[in-house]
């Protein structure tokens, strides 16, 4: 196109001016080949962004485009990086939840295989068994075991709805007091079987939450409390309140955790070298699920063979 404008406009200006022509020529040349030379330019731009992306269509993520001139491209170009880096944020991410879910299903199996092989040798054993007493016995074993089965079971269905975003939990002004008395009942006869003295130093307050999901946090944590501490042990539970938020700790005089594990006992299916055999690692993962969604806080501290300290904050706001 440009050739034939400047072959006409030349052959015009020969009629007219011969020198007009030779310039008008030159010039016509000049910008063919200027135009030629950013269009092939501009050509290859775009076959290199179109290799880029075959590359990242295949899973290369790792390469970059170095060109950050101005211009159409330029923008197109960062605009795909910016493309890019999401995918493959989004692609880590999918890869560690794969990795999750492949080690939490194995920690899911691990953990209903251990009951169910107790119930089916202490069931073979009771077909067996004549002594009433022995019966007796072996019933309890499949009960208790039967129990902690239906506890784990609920506890991985409340964790998987939490992660889902399923849970619609009430958003209303809740006692802190009664909260607590509601957190302990379950435990009541576990406390007094195990002779453990339970003190209470109660200043209400108020906060904003679901009652019954808060309790179960809490519970959670009280059993943990109770696991860990012998019996003729002490519990204790007090509150108080500051202008920011309103503050529950719970302490037991127990074994306490070891230092090593402290930074990973809210971690689901984390087991540390003190905890107990009856342990599953998913109740206090639970309570802090729970709490996070209630924009509350928890944490621990503790110190082996001196006991140990959950302090959970109810923020009055969150910004």
């Amino acid at each position: 196109m440009g050739v034939a404008v400047t072959a006409a406009a030349s052959t015009i200006m020969l009629f007219m001016n011969k020198s007009g022509a030779i310039i008008c020529a030159t010039l016509g040349i000049i910008l063919t080949a200027i135009f030629c030379f950013y269009t092939n330019r501009r050509y290859r731009a775009i076959s290199d962004l179109n290799d880029y992306l075959l590359l990242v269509c295949s899973g290369n993520y790792d390469l970059a485009l170095e060109d950050n001139t101005e211009g159409e491209l330029s923008i197109l170009q960062n605009n795909l990086l910016k493309v890019i880096s999401q995918l493959k944020t989004q692609n880590e991410v999918i890869a560690a939840d794969k990795t999750y879910l492949a080690d939490s299903l194995a920690d899911i199996s691990h953990q209903l295989k251990t009951p169910l092989t107790s119930m089916l040798v202490v069931s073979e054993l009771l077909e067996k068994e004549q002594d009433a007493e022995k019966r007796k016995e072996f019933t309890q074993i499949i009960n208790t075991q039967c129990e902690k089965m239906s506890w784990l079971i609920q506890t991985l269905l409340k964790l998987s709805k939490l992660d889902a975003g399923t849970v619609e939990m009430n958003s209303a002004e809740v006692s802190v007091g009664d909260v607590i008395d509601e957190s302990l009942k379950p435990f009541m006869l576990t406390l007094d079987l195990k002779n453990i003295t339970v003190k209470k130093s109660i200043k209400d307050f108020s906060f904003t939450g679901d009652s019954g999901w808060t309790a179960e946090a809490i519970g959670n944590i009280i059993k943990n409390c109770i696991e860990h501490t012998s019996d003729g042990g002490r519990l204790e539970i007090k509150t108080d309140e500051t202008a920011l938020f309103g503050r529950v700790i719970i302490c037991d005089n127990g074994c306490g955790i070891a230092k090593e594990d402290l930074p990973h006992i809210f971690e689901r299916f984390y087991h540390g070298k003190n905890a107990s055999s009856e342990s599953v690692g998913i109740g206090l993962a639970l309570s802090k699920a729970i709490l996070n969604k209630e924009n509350a806080a928890v944490s621990v501290i503790s110190e082996e063979g001196s006991g140990t300290e959950f302090e959970i904050k109810f923020y009055k706001s969150v910004i």
